[in-house]
């Protein structure tokens, strides 16, 4: 059961999701994320943190120096740091790291982080106290979220700056969004949620600024968003197929099984059963009809959204095993040992959602050539100019093309991959670094924009199957078009103003109200 909480506009969950050794699932990060669940840490977990812990602090007492335990860091790792000092090393560490600059980034986002660095932490590998861990959940639970800027993460030791933002809060220093998201001192905040500012002790510094969780989080939530966007734009194919009176004969099954990708294969088996019982389909279905095939963005839909489908199967798997991993440097191993490595680097995160950006631009590029040819009297057979109630003294859709035309052009930019550059840093000790986090931070910018592509694609394939009149839509596209109606989406007449309707096809598309409508009478679409 879910509340709305209107002053913080977002919602507040009454499930606790459980962090214990092993990964936490994608749905479960999307619960906290996303929708607010609260967080408690296992008691297997408890005692592995407790395990690793003790062998910290024997090794801090050592005399040899230990990296992270009693050396400084990156470049200054052979400066011993003696007992005395290294309080104030781990809160220096985190002070200086905090060095982010630019907007805030989304609640869901510092979230998402929090809870991937505390899985991290559960896993035992870290060698931090249970009670750092602890705070980590409290301060997800009590809905607190430290403020982290759009920009410092280089995905080098993974997302450090935005990490140590909030370990930063963690400590009671810095700034953060109360439950009712009002920005306030995290000092003042802790105290009157109960909560005690943690002071970090030994290794606990690297250890919670040490991950690639922030890209990975944001990878996490955009696969959970572009399942239902590659959803949505099956039926919004199919619902230009059938307005442009194309054919779905190309999607027989026996025709895509001669192509043997498993997602082009999901997709045609989606626009067949949208597409079926269409009186429109049937009108077109005789001897008289003489196209021989439509054209690439009608007829080669599955071939683009299944090989989108499939880049986002690999994207989902590198997410699952980065999910399972346990990610600090050094790190304490299962017999003890505490060794450096460089597991924190960015790359397999990055290419993964660099690989997403081109599939999104493609997507939105497929989907604003379908539109377009709605639009035009040489290719729409038979239908108004522009969809245009009265062509001339109305424009009907035509600015809402160039609409998409836009944001798919900004789209292909945001396709140039983040992860081919590396910039050194940390006096060359970093010299090869991972970009992750700015190619999530443009996936997301992108996800949104085909969320709207789509969306235009909705609204101008409903107002071409309303002109194609008296003939019917298939079942499922009726179901579509209702829903849009339903929302106060008028059906074709003069102009109107068009940028409120859409938004309110956005929302349905984001919401998933369009999917809901078509999966009312088809059951559930893959």
């Amino acid at each position: 059961m879910e509340r709305i909480d209107t002053a913080a506009t977002h919602t507040i969950s009454d499930t606790t999701v459980t962090v214990g050794t092993l990964a936490v699932t994608s749905n479960e990060l999307v619960a906290v994320a996303r929708h607010g669940a609260a967080v408690q840490i296992s008691g297997d977990a408890r005692e592995a943190i407790a395990a690793s812990r003790g062998v910290i602090e024997r090794l801090a007492d050592d005399p040899q120096p230990h990296y992270g335990i009693s050396t400084g860091f990156g470049a200054l790792a052979t400066t011993h740091i003696p007992l005395a000092q290294r309080a104030q090393l781990q809160r220096s560490l985190v002070r200086s790291h905090a060095a982010g600059s630019g907007p805030e980034v989304e609640r869901e986002v510092v979230r998402a982080t929090m809870l991937l660095r505390l899985s991290t932490l559960a896993t035992g590998r870290t060698g931090v106290r249970v009670e750092t861990a602890q705070a980590y959940a409290d301060l997800l639970t009590a809905g607190v979220t430290p403020v982290v800027h759009e920009y410092g993460s280089l995905g080098c030791s993974g997302d450090l700056a935005p990490l140590a933002h909030c370990a930063l809060a963690v400590m009671g220093e810095g700034q953060v969004r109360d439950a009712q998201g009002e920005l306030r001192p995290a000092a003042e905040v802790l105290a009157e949620a109960g909560l005690h500012p943690v002071q970090l002790a030994d290794k606990e510094g690297l250890a919670v600024i040490n991950g690639t969780d922030g890209m990975l989080g944001q990878l996490v939530l955009a696969l959970h968003d572009l399942d239902q966007l590659l959803v949505t734009a099956d039926i919004a194919a199919a619902m230009s197929v059938e307005g442009q009176l194309g054919t779905d004969d190309v999607f027989a099954a026996d025709l895509q099984a001669l192509r043997p990708h498993p997602g082009q294969a999901v997709s045609a088996a989606n626009l067949r059963v949208l597409m079926a019982d269409s009186a429109i389909r049937e009108s077109h279905r005789t001897p008289a009809c003489t196209r021989v095939q439509d054209a690439y963005s009608l007829r080669c839909s599955p071939s683009v959204h299944g090989a989108a489908r499939d880049t986002a199967q690999h994207a989902r798997a590198v997410a699952g095993r980065e999910l399972a991993a346990a990610i600090d440097n050094p790190v304490v191993t299962l017999d003890g040992r505490v060794e450096s490595n460089g597991n924190f680097h960015g790359a397999p995160v990055g290419y993964a959602l660099d690989f997403l950006a081109i599939v999104v631009a493609d997507l939105a590029s497929i989907s604003e050539r379908r539109t377009d040819r709605f639009l035009d009297v040489a290719r729409n057979h038979g239908l108004p100019a522009f969809l245009a109630h009265d062509p001339g003294v109305d424009s009907g859709h035509m600015i809402a093309q160039y609409t998409q035309a836009g944001i798919v052009s900004e789209l292909k930019r945001l396709a140039a991959p983040a992860r081919v550059d590396s910039i050194p840093s940390s006096a060359m000790q970093e010299d090869h670094v991972a970009m992750g986090w700015s190619a999530a931070r443009k996936l997301r910018r992108s996800l949104d924009g085909l969320t709207r592509v789509l969306a235009v694609e909705v609204l101008t394939a409903a107002r071409a199957l309303d002109l194609r009149a008296p003939l019917r839509p298939a079942p499922a596209t009726t179901a579509v078009v209702a829903a849009l109606r339903a929302a106060g989406i008028a059906g074709p007449g003069p102009d109107r103003h068009l940028s409120p309707e859409i938004e309110t096809a956005v929302d349905l598309v984001r919401t998933g109200g369009v999917r809901h409508a078509a999966e009312q009478v088809t059951g559930p679409l893959a």
